[in-house]
Protein backbone atom coordinates (compact mmCIF):
# COMPACT_ATOMS: atom_id res chain seq x y z
CA UNK A 1 0.00 0.00 0.00
CA UNK A 2 1.11 3.56 -0.69
CA UNK A 3 2.54 5.33 2.32
CA UNK A 4 0.49 8.32 3.47
CA UNK A 5 2.24 11.69 3.54
CA UNK A 6 1.69 13.47 6.84
CA UNK A 7 0.83 17.16 6.65
CA UNK A 8 3.07 19.13 8.98
CA UNK A 9 1.22 22.16 10.30
CA UNK A 10 3.50 24.87 11.70
CA UNK A 11 2.77 26.25 15.18
CA UNK A 12 3.33 29.85 14.13
CA UNK A 13 0.09 31.63 13.06
CA UNK A 14 1.82 33.73 10.40
CA UNK A 15 3.31 30.62 8.78
CA UNK A 16 -0.12 28.95 8.82
CA UNK A 17 -1.64 31.97 7.07
CA UNK A 18 1.14 31.92 4.46
CA UNK A 19 0.57 28.20 3.90
CA UNK A 20 -3.16 28.80 3.39
CA UNK A 21 -2.47 31.56 0.86
CA UNK A 22 -0.11 29.26 -1.07
CA UNK A 23 -2.63 26.41 -1.00
CA UNK A 24 -5.38 28.73 -2.21
CA UNK A 25 -3.11 29.98 -5.00
CA UNK A 26 -2.34 26.41 -6.08
CA UNK A 27 -6.04 25.49 -5.99
CA UNK A 28 -6.88 28.44 -8.22
CA UNK A 29 -4.16 27.42 -10.68
CA UNK A 30 -5.42 23.84 -10.75
CA UNK A 31 -9.03 24.99 -11.15
CA UNK A 32 -8.02 27.26 -14.03
CA UNK A 33 -6.14 24.43 -15.73
CA UNK A 34 -9.09 22.06 -15.23
CA UNK A 35 -11.54 24.61 -16.65
CA UNK A 36 -9.31 25.16 -19.69
CA UNK A 37 -8.97 21.43 -20.33
CA UNK A 38 -12.71 20.79 -19.95
CA UNK A 39 -13.55 23.68 -22.25
CA UNK A 40 -10.99 22.56 -24.85
CA UNK A 41 -12.36 19.00 -24.77
CA UNK A 42 -16.11 19.51 -24.39
CA UNK A 43 -16.92 23.21 -24.49
CA UNK A 44 -17.72 25.72 -27.19
CA UNK A 45 -14.74 27.32 -28.90
CA UNK A 46 -16.55 30.67 -28.95
CA UNK A 47 -15.74 33.32 -26.34
CA UNK A 48 -19.18 34.90 -26.61
CA UNK A 49 -20.61 36.27 -23.38
CA UNK A 50 -24.07 37.83 -23.22
CA UNK A 51 -24.10 41.54 -22.41
CA UNK A 52 -26.33 40.88 -19.40
CA UNK A 53 -23.71 38.57 -17.93
CA UNK A 54 -21.07 41.27 -18.24
CA UNK A 55 -23.30 43.88 -16.58
CA UNK A 56 -24.08 41.55 -13.69
CA UNK A 57 -20.87 42.57 -11.90
CA UNK A 58 -20.57 46.08 -13.35
CA UNK A 59 -20.87 48.59 -10.49
CA UNK A 60 -20.29 51.84 -12.39
CA UNK A 61 -21.54 52.31 -15.91
CA UNK A 62 -22.69 55.57 -17.47
CA UNK A 63 -26.05 55.74 -19.22
CA UNK A 64 -24.35 56.80 -22.45
CA UNK A 65 -22.05 53.77 -22.42
CA UNK A 66 -24.94 51.44 -21.65
CA UNK A 67 -27.04 52.79 -24.51
CA UNK A 68 -24.17 52.44 -26.98
CA UNK A 69 -23.38 48.90 -25.88
CA UNK A 70 -27.07 47.93 -26.04
CA UNK A 71 -27.32 49.37 -29.54
CA UNK A 72 -24.43 47.24 -30.82
CA UNK A 73 -25.00 44.04 -28.85
CA UNK A 74 -28.80 43.91 -29.18
CA UNK A 75 -28.90 44.65 -32.90
CA UNK A 76 -30.82 41.79 -34.54
CA UNK A 77 -28.70 39.49 -36.67
CA UNK A 78 -29.72 39.57 -40.30
CA UNK A 79 -29.53 36.36 -42.25
CA UNK A 80 -30.07 35.52 -45.87
CA UNK A 81 -32.71 32.97 -44.95
CA UNK A 82 -32.89 29.28 -45.76
CA UNK A 83 -34.66 29.52 -49.10
CA UNK A 84 -33.30 27.88 -52.24
CA UNK A 85 -30.71 30.02 -54.02
CA UNK A 86 -30.79 30.51 -57.78
CA UNK A 87 -28.07 28.74 -59.72
CA UNK A 88 -25.13 30.99 -60.60
CA UNK A 89 -25.44 32.68 -64.02
CA UNK A 90 -21.81 31.98 -64.91
CA UNK A 91 -22.28 28.18 -64.76
CA UNK A 92 -22.58 26.41 -68.14
CA UNK A 93 -26.19 25.66 -69.01
CA UNK A 94 -27.87 22.94 -71.02
CA UNK A 95 -31.43 23.69 -72.05
CA UNK A 96 -33.87 20.79 -72.22
CA UNK A 97 -37.19 21.57 -73.95
CA UNK A 98 -40.24 19.65 -72.72
CA UNK A 99 -43.03 19.70 -75.34
CA UNK A 100 -46.61 18.48 -75.21
CA UNK A 101 -47.01 15.59 -77.69
CA UNK A 102 -48.36 16.83 -81.03
CA UNK A 103 -51.47 14.67 -80.81
CA UNK A 104 -52.41 16.37 -77.50
CA UNK A 105 -52.14 19.98 -78.78
CA UNK A 106 -55.74 20.23 -80.01
CA UNK A 107 -58.17 22.55 -78.19
CA UNK A 108 -60.86 20.57 -76.42
CA UNK A 109 -63.42 23.27 -77.21
CA UNK A 110 -62.91 24.08 -80.91
CA UNK A 111 -60.37 21.45 -81.98
CA UNK A 112 -57.94 24.11 -83.23
CA UNK A 113 -54.18 23.57 -82.68
CA UNK A 114 -52.83 25.14 -79.47
CA UNK A 115 -50.26 27.96 -79.78
CA UNK A 116 -47.26 28.72 -77.55
CA UNK A 117 -48.03 31.63 -75.19
CA UNK A 118 -45.12 31.46 -72.71
CA UNK A 119 -42.56 29.22 -71.05
CA UNK A 120 -42.12 28.07 -67.47
CA UNK A 121 -38.45 27.59 -66.53
CA UNK A 122 -37.09 25.67 -63.54
CA UNK A 123 -33.45 25.00 -62.71
CA UNK A 124 -31.76 21.78 -61.61
CA UNK A 125 -28.13 21.15 -60.71
CA UNK A 126 -26.37 18.30 -62.49
CA UNK A 127 -22.87 16.92 -62.01
CA UNK A 128 -20.58 15.17 -64.48
CA UNK A 129 -17.64 13.37 -62.81
CA UNK A 130 -14.22 14.83 -63.47
CA UNK A 131 -12.70 13.24 -66.53
CA UNK A 132 -9.08 12.14 -66.69
CA UNK A 133 -7.58 11.89 -70.13
CA UNK A 134 -4.15 11.02 -71.48
CA UNK A 135 -2.62 13.54 -73.86
CA UNK A 136 -0.48 11.86 -76.54
CA UNK A 137 2.15 14.28 -77.80
CA UNK A 138 3.01 13.04 -81.30
CA UNK A 139 6.17 14.63 -82.75
CA UNK A 140 6.27 14.20 -86.50
CA UNK A 141 9.63 13.47 -88.13
CA UNK A 142 10.59 14.69 -91.61
CA UNK A 143 13.39 13.65 -93.95
CA UNK A 144 14.39 14.04 -97.58
CA UNK A 145 12.87 11.24 -99.70
CA UNK A 146 15.65 11.42 -102.28
CA UNK A 147 18.74 11.06 -100.13
CA UNK A 148 17.28 10.11 -96.76
CA UNK A 149 19.25 12.87 -95.10
CA UNK A 150 18.28 16.05 -93.22
CA UNK A 151 16.01 14.35 -90.65
CA UNK A 152 14.02 16.86 -88.61
CA UNK A 153 11.44 16.50 -85.87
CA UNK A 154 8.92 18.88 -84.35
CA UNK A 155 10.00 20.67 -81.19
CA UNK A 156 9.40 18.92 -77.90
CA UNK A 157 6.48 20.53 -76.03
CA UNK A 158 7.32 22.23 -72.74
CA UNK A 159 6.36 20.44 -69.53
CA UNK A 160 5.83 21.91 -66.05
CA UNK A 161 7.98 19.10 -64.63
CA UNK A 162 10.75 17.77 -66.87
CA UNK A 163 10.18 14.06 -67.54
CA UNK A 164 6.97 14.31 -65.51
CA UNK A 165 3.72 12.71 -66.62
CA UNK A 166 1.40 15.46 -65.34
CA UNK A 167 0.12 18.46 -67.28
CA UNK A 168 -0.31 21.89 -65.73
CA UNK A 169 -4.01 21.16 -65.28
CA UNK A 170 -3.35 17.93 -63.36
CA UNK A 171 -0.76 19.63 -61.12
CA UNK A 172 -3.16 22.48 -60.38
CA UNK A 173 -5.94 20.03 -59.52
CA UNK A 174 -3.82 17.90 -57.16
CA UNK A 175 -2.45 20.99 -55.35
CA UNK A 176 -5.96 22.40 -54.92
CA UNK A 177 -7.37 19.10 -53.68
CA UNK A 178 -4.74 18.81 -50.97
CA UNK A 179 -4.31 22.40 -49.79
CA UNK A 180 -7.74 23.90 -50.48
CA UNK A 181 -10.01 20.86 -50.03
CA UNK A 182 -7.70 19.13 -47.49
CA UNK A 183 -7.74 15.77 -49.27
CA UNK A 184 -4.77 13.59 -48.28
CA UNK A 185 -3.03 11.96 -51.24
CA UNK A 186 -4.15 8.42 -50.38
CA UNK A 187 -7.79 9.52 -50.73
CA UNK A 188 -7.05 11.27 -54.00
CA UNK A 189 -5.35 8.07 -55.16
CA UNK A 190 -8.61 6.22 -54.52
CA UNK A 191 -10.66 8.85 -56.37
CA UNK A 192 -8.40 8.60 -59.43
CA UNK A 193 -8.59 4.81 -59.30
CA UNK A 194 -12.40 4.96 -59.56
CA UNK A 195 -11.93 7.00 -62.73
CA UNK A 196 -9.62 4.35 -64.15
CA UNK A 197 -6.25 6.06 -63.51
CA UNK A 198 -3.70 4.27 -61.32
CA UNK A 199 -1.63 7.18 -59.98
CA UNK A 200 0.40 6.35 -56.87
CA UNK A 201 0.44 8.80 -53.99
CA UNK A 202 4.26 8.82 -54.12
CA UNK A 203 3.99 10.07 -57.71
CA UNK A 204 1.60 12.84 -56.65
CA UNK A 205 3.97 13.75 -53.82
CA UNK A 206 6.73 14.24 -56.40
CA UNK A 207 4.35 16.30 -58.52
CA UNK A 208 3.63 18.65 -55.60
CA UNK A 209 7.34 19.09 -54.91
CA UNK A 210 7.99 19.86 -58.59
CA UNK A 211 5.10 22.32 -58.67
CA UNK A 212 6.53 24.18 -55.67
CA UNK A 213 9.94 24.39 -57.39
CA UNK A 214 8.37 25.89 -60.52
CA UNK A 215 6.35 28.39 -58.46
CA UNK A 216 9.30 29.36 -56.26
CA UNK A 217 10.31 32.55 -58.17
CA UNK A 218 6.73 33.82 -57.96
CA UNK A 219 6.61 32.87 -54.27
CA UNK A 220 9.79 34.88 -53.62
CA UNK A 221 8.25 37.85 -55.42
CA UNK A 222 5.16 37.65 -53.20
CA UNK A 223 7.45 37.51 -50.18
CA UNK A 224 9.27 40.66 -51.36
CA UNK A 225 5.97 42.46 -51.75
CA UNK A 226 4.79 41.46 -48.26
CA UNK A 227 8.05 42.76 -46.79
CA UNK A 228 7.39 46.11 -48.49
CA UNK A 229 4.21 46.53 -46.43
CA UNK A 230 3.78 49.13 -43.70
CA UNK A 231 2.01 46.49 -41.61
CA UNK A 232 2.45 42.73 -41.42
CA UNK A 233 0.15 40.40 -39.50
CA UNK A 234 1.73 37.11 -38.42
CA UNK A 235 0.94 33.97 -36.46
CA UNK A 236 2.08 30.34 -36.32
CA UNK A 237 0.69 26.87 -35.71
CA UNK A 238 2.32 23.49 -35.00
CA UNK A 239 2.52 20.72 -37.61
CA UNK A 240 4.01 17.25 -37.09
CA UNK A 241 6.99 16.38 -39.26
CA UNK A 242 8.58 12.99 -39.90
CA UNK A 243 12.16 12.75 -38.65
CA UNK A 244 13.82 9.31 -38.46
CA UNK A 245 16.53 10.61 -36.13
CA UNK A 246 13.99 11.84 -33.57
CA UNK A 247 12.13 9.93 -30.86
CA UNK A 248 9.03 8.18 -32.27
CA UNK A 249 10.19 9.29 -35.75
CA UNK A 250 8.12 12.49 -35.34
CA UNK A 251 9.02 16.00 -34.28
CA UNK A 252 7.06 19.23 -34.22
CA UNK A 253 7.53 21.70 -37.04
CA UNK A 254 5.93 25.11 -37.42
CA UNK A 255 3.93 26.86 -40.12
CA UNK A 256 4.07 30.68 -40.07
CA UNK A 257 1.89 33.07 -42.03
CA UNK A 258 2.73 36.66 -42.97
CA UNK A 259 -0.05 38.88 -44.34
CA UNK A 260 0.70 42.05 -46.25
CA UNK A 261 -1.21 45.34 -46.07
CA UNK A 262 -3.73 46.78 -48.56
CA UNK A 263 -0.99 47.73 -51.04
CA UNK A 264 0.52 44.22 -50.89
CA UNK A 265 -2.43 41.83 -50.47
CA UNK A 266 -0.68 38.46 -50.24
CA UNK A 267 -0.67 35.65 -47.66
CA UNK A 268 2.82 34.15 -47.55
CA UNK A 269 3.47 30.96 -45.55
CA UNK A 270 6.79 29.72 -44.23
CA UNK A 271 7.81 26.42 -42.63
CA UNK A 272 10.47 25.79 -39.98
CA UNK A 273 11.41 22.64 -38.08
CA UNK A 274 10.95 24.36 -34.69
CA UNK A 275 9.44 27.45 -33.02
CA UNK A 276 12.80 29.07 -32.46
CA UNK A 277 13.07 32.79 -33.06
CA UNK A 278 15.32 32.16 -36.08
CA UNK A 279 12.25 31.54 -38.27
CA UNK A 280 10.59 34.98 -38.03
CA UNK A 281 13.98 36.69 -37.58
CA UNK A 282 15.25 35.42 -40.94
CA UNK A 283 11.96 36.01 -42.76
CA UNK A 284 11.52 39.57 -41.41
CA UNK A 285 15.20 40.52 -41.66
CA UNK A 286 14.60 43.41 -44.13
CA UNK A 287 11.18 44.48 -42.86
CA UNK A 288 10.52 47.93 -41.40
CA UNK A 289 7.10 48.91 -40.08
CA UNK A 290 4.38 47.56 -37.78
CA UNK A 291 4.25 43.87 -36.86
CA UNK A 292 1.03 42.61 -35.27
CA UNK A 293 1.44 39.29 -33.49
CA UNK A 294 0.93 37.52 -30.20
CA UNK A 295 3.35 38.05 -27.34
CA UNK A 296 5.71 35.25 -28.43
CA UNK A 297 9.16 35.96 -26.95
CA UNK A 298 10.79 34.98 -30.24
CA UNK A 299 9.72 38.33 -31.73
CA UNK A 300 11.55 40.34 -29.06
CA UNK A 301 14.85 40.28 -30.98
CA UNK A 302 13.03 41.78 -33.98
CA UNK A 303 11.51 44.62 -31.93
CA UNK A 304 14.80 45.27 -30.09
CA UNK A 305 16.53 46.58 -33.25
CA UNK A 306 14.04 49.45 -33.50
CA UNK A 307 13.04 49.08 -37.17
CA UNK A 308 9.89 47.09 -36.34
CA UNK A 309 7.17 48.34 -34.00
CA UNK A 310 5.12 45.85 -32.00
CA UNK A 311 1.32 45.79 -32.24
CA UNK A 312 -0.36 43.49 -29.72
CA UNK A 313 -3.64 41.60 -30.02
CA UNK A 314 -6.66 42.39 -27.86
CA UNK A 315 -8.23 39.04 -28.78
CA UNK A 316 -5.40 37.28 -26.93
CA UNK A 317 -5.90 39.49 -23.86
CA UNK A 318 -9.66 38.93 -23.95
CA UNK A 319 -9.14 35.16 -24.17
CA UNK A 320 -7.11 35.16 -20.96
CA UNK A 321 -9.82 37.06 -19.05
CA UNK A 322 -12.45 34.73 -20.49
CA UNK A 323 -10.50 31.74 -19.15
CA UNK A 324 -10.57 33.30 -15.64
CA UNK A 325 -14.39 33.68 -15.60
CA UNK A 326 -15.03 30.43 -13.71
CA UNK A 327 -12.57 31.19 -10.92
CA UNK A 328 -13.06 34.98 -10.52
CA UNK A 329 -16.26 35.96 -12.25
CA UNK A 330 -16.69 39.54 -10.99
CA UNK A 331 -13.34 41.09 -12.07
CA UNK A 332 -13.13 38.93 -15.20
CA UNK A 333 -16.61 40.06 -16.29
CA UNK A 334 -15.66 43.69 -15.70
CA UNK A 335 -12.57 43.28 -17.89
CA UNK A 336 -14.58 41.57 -20.63
CA UNK A 337 -17.19 44.34 -20.54
CA UNK A 338 -14.57 47.04 -21.09
CA UNK A 339 -12.83 45.08 -23.85
CA UNK A 340 -16.19 44.52 -25.49
CA UNK A 341 -16.67 48.29 -25.53
CA UNK A 342 -13.39 48.63 -27.44
CA UNK A 343 -14.73 46.18 -30.02
CA UNK A 344 -18.04 48.04 -30.18
CA UNK A 345 -16.15 51.18 -31.20
CA UNK A 346 -14.34 49.16 -33.89
CA UNK A 347 -17.69 47.99 -35.27
CA UNK A 348 -18.85 51.60 -35.55
CA UNK A 349 -15.59 52.54 -37.28
CA UNK A 350 -15.42 49.55 -39.64
CA UNK A 351 -17.02 51.32 -42.61
CA UNK A 352 -14.99 54.53 -42.22
CA UNK A 353 -11.79 55.59 -43.97
CA UNK A 354 -8.47 55.12 -42.17
CA UNK A 355 -8.40 58.84 -41.27
CA UNK A 356 -11.92 58.89 -39.80
CA UNK A 357 -11.31 55.59 -38.01
CA UNK A 358 -8.19 57.05 -36.39
CA UNK A 359 -10.15 60.13 -35.30
CA UNK A 360 -12.97 58.02 -33.82
CA UNK A 361 -10.46 55.92 -31.90
CA UNK A 362 -8.81 59.05 -30.48
CA UNK A 363 -12.19 60.36 -29.29
CA UNK A 364 -13.66 57.14 -27.90
CA UNK A 365 -11.07 54.35 -27.57
CA UNK A 366 -8.21 56.36 -26.02
CA UNK A 367 -10.21 57.46 -22.91
CA UNK A 368 -11.52 53.91 -22.47
CA UNK A 369 -7.97 52.54 -22.65
CA UNK A 370 -6.96 54.91 -19.83
CA UNK A 371 -9.88 53.57 -17.79
CA UNK A 372 -8.81 49.97 -18.47
CA UNK A 373 -5.20 50.78 -17.49
CA UNK A 374 -6.34 52.27 -14.17
CA UNK A 375 -8.48 49.19 -13.47
CA UNK A 376 -5.62 46.81 -14.34
CA UNK A 377 -3.22 48.64 -12.02
CA UNK A 378 -5.73 48.18 -9.19
CA UNK A 379 -6.21 44.50 -9.95
CA UNK A 380 -2.47 43.87 -9.97
CA UNK A 381 -2.36 44.81 -6.29
CA UNK A 382 -5.06 42.31 -5.29
CA UNK A 383 -5.03 39.42 -7.79
CA UNK A 384 -2.84 36.44 -6.99
CA UNK A 385 0.02 36.48 -9.57
CA UNK A 386 -0.32 32.81 -10.53
CA UNK A 387 -4.12 32.77 -10.66
CA UNK A 388 -5.83 32.89 -14.10
CA UNK A 389 -6.90 36.49 -13.42
CA UNK A 390 -3.43 37.46 -12.23
CA UNK A 391 -1.89 36.02 -15.39
CA UNK A 392 -4.42 37.86 -17.58
CA UNK A 393 -3.70 41.16 -15.82
CA UNK A 394 0.08 40.68 -16.08
CA UNK A 395 -0.12 39.71 -19.76
CA UNK A 396 -2.13 42.81 -20.63
CA UNK A 397 0.02 45.22 -18.61
CA UNK A 398 3.33 43.75 -19.81
CA UNK A 399 2.27 44.52 -23.40
CA UNK A 400 0.35 47.70 -22.67
CA UNK A 401 2.10 50.04 -25.13
CA UNK A 402 1.68 47.46 -27.89
CA UNK A 403 -2.00 47.08 -26.97
CA UNK A 404 -2.62 50.82 -27.35
CA UNK A 405 -0.66 51.60 -30.52
CA UNK A 406 -3.51 50.65 -32.87
CA UNK A 407 -5.33 53.85 -31.83
CA UNK A 408 -2.73 55.98 -33.65
CA UNK A 409 -3.12 54.44 -37.13
CA UNK A 410 -6.41 53.78 -38.90
CA UNK A 411 -5.00 50.88 -40.93
CA UNK A 412 -3.94 48.94 -37.83
CA UNK A 413 -6.35 46.38 -36.38
CA UNK A 414 -7.46 45.89 -32.79
CA UNK A 415 -6.47 42.23 -32.95
CA UNK A 416 -4.52 39.66 -34.94
CA UNK A 417 -7.54 37.63 -36.06
CA UNK A 418 -6.63 38.09 -39.74
CA UNK A 419 -3.60 35.84 -39.46
CA UNK A 420 -5.42 33.37 -37.19
CA UNK A 421 -8.10 32.96 -39.86
CA UNK A 422 -5.41 32.42 -42.51
CA UNK A 423 -3.95 29.57 -40.44
CA UNK A 424 -7.32 27.89 -40.05
CA UNK A 425 -6.82 26.07 -43.35
CA UNK A 426 -3.59 24.54 -42.03
CA UNK A 427 -5.35 23.48 -38.82
CA UNK A 428 -8.13 21.79 -40.82
CA UNK A 429 -5.71 20.18 -43.27
CA UNK A 430 -3.40 18.62 -40.69
CA UNK A 431 -6.33 16.64 -39.26
CA UNK A 432 -6.47 14.85 -42.60
CA UNK A 433 -2.90 14.61 -43.88
CA UNK A 434 -1.57 14.30 -40.28
CA UNK A 435 2.08 15.32 -40.85
CA UNK A 436 4.72 16.53 -43.30
CA UNK A 437 7.04 13.86 -44.63
CA UNK A 438 10.19 15.95 -44.22
CA UNK A 439 11.52 19.48 -43.88
CA UNK A 440 11.38 19.83 -47.67
CA UNK A 441 7.82 18.53 -47.60
CA UNK A 442 6.94 21.25 -45.11
CA UNK A 443 8.48 23.92 -47.35
CA UNK A 444 6.51 22.54 -50.32
CA UNK A 445 3.32 22.80 -48.26
CA UNK A 446 4.19 26.41 -47.34
CA UNK A 447 4.71 27.44 -50.97
CA UNK A 448 1.51 25.82 -52.25
CA UNK A 449 -0.54 27.08 -49.26
CA UNK A 450 0.67 30.58 -50.13
CA UNK A 451 -0.95 30.40 -53.57
CA UNK A 452 -4.13 28.66 -52.41
CA UNK A 453 -4.68 31.19 -49.60
CA UNK A 454 -3.89 34.23 -51.77
CA UNK A 455 -6.23 32.95 -54.50
CA UNK A 456 -8.99 32.79 -51.90
CA UNK A 457 -8.08 36.32 -50.79
CA UNK A 458 -8.59 37.55 -54.38
CA UNK A 459 -11.67 35.35 -55.08
CA UNK A 460 -9.83 33.33 -57.74
CA UNK A 461 -10.41 29.69 -58.66
CA UNK A 462 -7.03 28.16 -57.71
CA UNK A 463 -7.29 25.42 -60.38
CA UNK A 464 -7.76 27.97 -63.18
CA UNK A 465 -5.07 30.26 -61.79
CA UNK A 466 -2.44 27.58 -61.21
CA UNK A 467 -3.09 25.86 -64.54
CA UNK A 468 -2.45 29.09 -66.47
CA UNK A 469 0.51 30.20 -64.36
CA UNK A 470 2.25 26.82 -64.52
CA UNK A 471 1.82 26.68 -68.30
CA UNK A 472 3.28 30.16 -68.73
CA UNK A 473 6.15 29.62 -66.32
CA UNK A 474 7.16 26.32 -67.93
CA UNK A 475 6.92 27.67 -71.49
CA UNK A 476 8.67 30.95 -70.67
CA UNK A 477 5.93 33.02 -72.33
CA UNK A 478 5.69 35.55 -69.49
CA UNK A 479 8.18 38.44 -69.64
CA UNK A 480 7.06 40.16 -66.41
CA UNK A 481 6.57 37.93 -63.37
CA UNK A 482 4.41 40.59 -61.69
CA UNK A 483 1.72 39.84 -64.29
CA UNK A 484 1.32 36.42 -62.67
CA UNK A 485 0.73 37.69 -59.13
CA UNK A 486 -2.82 36.81 -58.01
CA UNK A 487 -3.80 40.47 -57.73
CA UNK A 488 -2.65 41.21 -61.32
CA UNK A 489 -3.43 37.92 -63.10
CA UNK A 490 -6.06 37.88 -65.80
CA UNK A 491 -7.28 34.66 -67.48
CA UNK A 492 -5.80 34.21 -70.94
CA UNK A 493 -3.73 37.38 -70.71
Amino acid sequence: MAKKTELKVPDDLAQCQQMLVQMFDQMQQMQGQLDSLLRAKFGSKSETVLSGQLRLFSEIESEQTEDREEEVLSKPVTTSGHGRKKAAKELPRRKVIHEIPKEERACKGCAQELSVISEEVSEQYDYSPASIEVIEHVRVKYACKSCGENVQIAKKPSKPIERGSASAGMLAYVATCKFADHLPLHRLEGIFKREGANIARSTMCDWLAGTAVLLRPLYERMKQRVLQSRIIWTDDTPVKMQDRSHENNIRQGRVWVYLGDKANPFSVFDFTDSRKRDGPKVFLDKFEGYLQADAFAGYDCIFAVGKVQEVACWAHARRKFFESLNSQAKPASEALRMIQELYSIEKLAAAETDELRCKLRAEKSAPLLQQIKHWLDGQKLTALPKSPLGKAVSYTLNNWSAHCIYVNDGELKIDNNRSERALRAIAVGRKNWMFCGSLEGGKTAAVLSTFISTCKQHSLNPVDYLRDVLERLSSGTCSDIDELLPGNWRPGS
